[in-house]
């Protein structure tokens, strides 16, 4: 199948704005930084600035596909408030919104557009014949964009593999392409130097700041440990964890505790899945929908946190208190006191080590 046969139309454009094609129509309408301020762009800006702030509060950009022209437009917009906040977390959040709503509307389009999507980023990729695959791409873009999927089922030894080629169904192949869009996307949002941006678009990308701060909260943009450390788990989150990896029993509660805790410290959902493996009545498709609701991607899209101590205490999930437990009244709190205290502890060995 000839891919490059294939035409965007403009609504894929608007729906894939991260296409080279969209970059090219973007640029025919020689359009300056300055132009956003104007009333005939300024819906532009706007929707540019609402695809960052859903990014931030919902990790998902919704598709507005009534208005394409706009909808390109402010795709690379996006990208320049997002670089222009400085913020890593956004950065983060709006490359992964994007690319898991490519996702969603890939894996509903047909072979020959997903086979196009594929071509933008150089793939390798053929149809395949043998039920249930749908395509076979070269191993080496498999392994690029699996790098960091937990799930065991992307190793290559556990999938079906012929004359270096693997075979995917199309979600499968959805799900990979939405990794190349968001490291594609993360690779625009790394520029080394930002250029000198008017005063009206630093203003839009301070707000943005603000609101991040004030949905997400300072501990999680700044004090979090960026590795998950079991060692700084609290009495109670350790023993429900033990728990869940051994397969005991656990209550309802303590689920919801420990599933909102790990996600909050950020632990990959397809790990807070596997944790649960061990129980004697796992389900799969039901564990992923809990955990995914409790992250914020189903639902309501609201991201929730654990209980505080007073109702783990109540409903007696608080176990084993200690002296750091004395001090506050959140499983978080103590999470973000012991690992900043383990970095502050780590800093003064490296430092005996310097001197």
């Amino acid at each position: 199948m000839l891919t490059s046969l294939i035409k965007f139309t403009k609504s894929d454009l608007a729906r894939y704005p991260f296409l080279k094609e969209s970059a090219e129509y973007v640029k025919s309408l020689d359009i300056k930084v300055e132009d956003l301020q104007s009333p005939e762009f300024s819906r532009v800006l706007e929707r540019a600035r609402e695809r960052v702030e859903e990014a931030i509060l919902y990790t998902l950009v919704s598709r507005k596909l009534k208005h394409e022209e706009i909808e390109i437009l402010s795709f690379p917009v996006a990208i320049m408030l997002t670089v222009a906040t400085g913020n890593n977390f956004i950065k983060e959040r709006y490359a992964l919104a994007e690319a898991k709503q490519a996702y969603l509307d890939m894996k509903v389009e047909s072979k020959e557009k997903i086979m196009a999507i594929a071509g933008n980023f150089s793939w390798r990729i053929w149809l395949a014949s043998e039920a249930p695959y749908t395509f076979k791409i070269h191993f080496s873009d498999c392994l690029r964009n699996t790098v960091h999927l937990r799930d065991k089922k992307w190793k290559l030894v556990n999938r079906l593999m012929a004359g270096g080629t693997v075979y995917l169904t199309r979600s499968e192949t959805a799900r990979l392409l939405s990794e190349e869009v968001r490291r594609h996307i993360k690779r625009r949002l790394e520029a080394s130097e930002v250029p000198k941006l008017p005063q009206f678009i630093t203003d839009v990308a301070q707000k943005l700041s603000m609101l991040t701060v004030e949905k997400i909260g300072k501990s999680e943009l700044e004090g979090m440990p960026k590795t998950v450390k079991v060692e700084a788990f609290p009495p109670c989150v350790s023993a429900l964890y033990e728990a869940a990896s051994t397969g005991r029993h656990i209550s309802h509660i303590g689920r919801f505790t420990l599933t909102s805790f790990l996600v909050n410290i950020g632990m990959p959902i397809d790990a807070i899945i596997d944790l649960f493996r061990n129980s004697s009545d796992f389900n799969e498709r039901l564990t992923r929908y809990q955990v995914e609701h409790i992250a914020g991607e189903r639902g309501s899209r609201t991201k929730y946190n654990p209980p505080k101590c007073e109702l783990l205490k109540t409903h007696g999930v608080c176990t084993n208190p200690n002296g750091v437990c004395a001090k506050i009244n959140h499983p978080l709190a103590y999470y973000l006191r012991r690992g900043t205290a383990a970095k502050t502890g780590q800093r003064a060995t490296n430092n005996k080590m310097l001197n």
